[in-house]
């Protein structure tokens, strides 16, 4: 009786197997049988081939292990698809313009949503009115036209004529080390730097006091790569909270993919935690534009720039990154939705599973692409916590939050206890506090240049997400510590200037990138309204302490003469 029971179960058990395998089979072939066009279907109710609607191009061939699986449909999830929505309402509007409509109405409806309009074929809106545009007129202020110092060999990163091999892909992916040796650069003074990539050309550039001049043509060629090279290779960055790519082009440079989880009018969910927020492409981006076109926040006497080259692109995901990727945790992440959208979701903390895939339409997907900045085996950085970094729990505050006497210790603390590094400190809570960036914990220094040279800033994506709320608690390291460079204090009260309005400098630097507009237009005013209470906190720290207390004099009398003057 027992030997057969035994028997019955395993009976059983294969029984279930078989089951399970012709599942699998036909889950397998039913995507192969919907791409089969009308003529093969008998029992199809499809209209006729004369009726039917052009027919699309042939679908991208998947690889021949991977199995398509139809899960649920995310396309219309706000935090995918954007990009090519707002295309179709691109080709619609475009339509109408061509049709005439019937009246001047139809037009200026279609004027209306062209202006929302995302990607490279976006309308772009007329340049301001007068004979000098806002930047322009911006940087031919003093504030605009300081110069760096002589530089000693001490003052830069690499020598151009040392023995340093570039492998750029080095660092990130141990593993492509040695592939190929014609991804090794050595710079020499016999090799003309006009030959060199423009991703060379931006690291040797580097110096103790910035990360690139203003005018080095290498980084507009090197913004210009980011969005037109072609794509070699893609893999997941490891240890991330949230889905970030690296991908390498045909000339061999680098650069951090985001890619777009929210549309620019979206605003993070009230009942969001910062550090469950998500990491926007366009924050990066408009990071970047601030810190380089607009702020450009002197250390001293001078005028550099903190955030390494960001640039917007649409990427194919069929032909840039799933065809490309080495990467199999990341290629076993792609599906085709049941509105044959491809969709991938990768792995991280957050926000990577089938339910926060993204999906193109049928396989566009916009993002953001920051330059990498030199590998750290040949260019270590020194990574520093924040002191007003934030408690990252649901229910418990950090000590910054209860003690309001907490600059005063930080101000004993080293590096802090001398140098300028807590002006770089209140320098980077203010370029935090005009985008609304909460999750500032860490930022990081070239450690060849010990503790005399600026902070990079990194990670700038949980900008940018509210624009209807001001977050004061971003301002407490200023109202704590109540000092504030002079230099940025004269640029601020500039900005503030009906003529020098941050919203239109903003607008006007914004539009150079290829996926403009970047930004929602509430957020360009609400950048406006920060400002004034960044003057406001400055002015109030000023009548209690007293000028010559709160602002530190870092620029030379004469430049202070003219600045003032005007």
């Amino acid at each position: 009786m027992k030997m057969l029971l035994v028997r019955k179960f395993r009976v059983l058990i294969l029984m279930v197997f078989l089951v399970a395998c012709t599942m699998h089979i036909m889950i397998d072939l039913l995507p192969r049988l919907e791409r089969r066009g009308p003529e093969s279907r008998p029992g199809c109710s499809c209209p006729p081939p004369a009726a039917a609607a052009p027919p699309r191009a042939a679908a991208p061939r998947w690889p021949s292990k991977h199995t398509l699986r139809i899960l649920q449909d995310f396309s219309a999830e706000p935090a995918s698809n954007l990009s090519s929505q707002s295309r179709e309402a691109a080709e619609r509007a475009a339509e109408r313009a061509a049709g005439g409509g019937a009246g001047g109405g139809g037009a200026a409806a279609a004027a209306g949503r062209a202006r929302r309009l995302i990607g490279p074929g976006a309308p772009r809106p007329p340049p301001p009115a007068g004979n000098t545009a806002p930047l322009a007129a911006l940087f031919q202020h003093p504030l605009y036209r300081t110069a760096l110092p002589p530089l000693a060999d001490g003052d830069l990163l690499f020598n151009v004529n040392s023995d340093i091999r570039f492998n750029p892909r080095a660092a990130e992916q141990p593993e492509w080390q040695n592939e190929d040796h014609h991804e090794e650069f050595l710079p020499t003074g016999e090799t003309s730097i006009d030959s060199y990539p423009n991703w060379l050309k931006f690291h040797i550039g580097i110096n103790r006091y910035e990360l690139y001049s203003r005018h080095n043509p290498a980084i507009e060629a090197l913004l210009q790569d980011l969005v037109s090279q072609k794509i070699t290779s893609v893999a997941m960055k490891s240890g991330g909270t949230q889905l970030k790519l690296i991908m390498t082009f045909q000339n061999y440079g680098q650069a951090l993919f985001k890619p777009m989880k929210q549309t620019r009018e979206q605003e993070t969910p009230p009942d969001f935690f910062y550090f469950s927020d998500y990491e926007r492409h366009n924050a990066e981006i408009a990071a970047f534009h601030l810190d380089r076109q607009v702020l450009s926040l002197p250390g001293r006497i001078l005028d550099f720039r903190r955030v390494p080259p960001v640039a917007g692109r649409l990427v194919n995901m069929t032909r840039e990154i799933r065809d490309v990727t080495r990467d199999k945790k990341l290629w076993r992440t792609f599906f085709i939705s049941p509105a044959n959208n491809i969709c991938f979701y990768g792995e991280c903390s957050y926000y990577c599973s089938t339910e926060h895939a993204l999906c193109g339409k049928p396989d566009q997907i916009e993002g953001s692409l920051a330059a990498f900045l030199p590998d750290l085996s040949l260019a270590k950085r020194k990574t520093w916590r924040n002191p007003w970094r934030r408690s990252y729990h649901k229910r418990k505050k950090a000590e910054w939050e209860v003690d309001p006497d907490y600059c005063e210790e930080v101000k004993q603390t080293p590096p802090y206890d001398s140098g300028t590094r807590i002006l770089d400190i209140m320098d980077m809570t203010v370029f935090d506090f005009l985008m609304g960036n909460m999750d500032r914990h860490h930022y990081e220094t070239f450690e060849k240049f010990g503790n005399e040279t600026f902070i990079i800033h990194l990670d700038n994506g949980r900008g940018f997400g509210k624009y209807s709320h001001d977050e004061l608690s971003i301002l407490v390291p200023l109202n704590q510590c109540c000092r504030i460079r002079k230099s940025t204090y004269l640029r601020l009260q500039l900005l503030a200037k009906e003529e020098y309005k941050l919203s239109l400098l903003m607008k006007e630097s914004l539009l150079k990138d290829k996926i403009a507009p970047v930004l929602y237009q509430p957020h360009l005013e609400a950048m406006d309204r920060r400002l004034r209470i960044v003057l406001k906190a400055v002015s109030d720290c000023i009548e209690k302490d007293g000028y010559d207390n709160v602002v530190e004099n870092d620029f030379n009398t004469d430049v202070n003469t003219v600045t003032t003057e005007r």
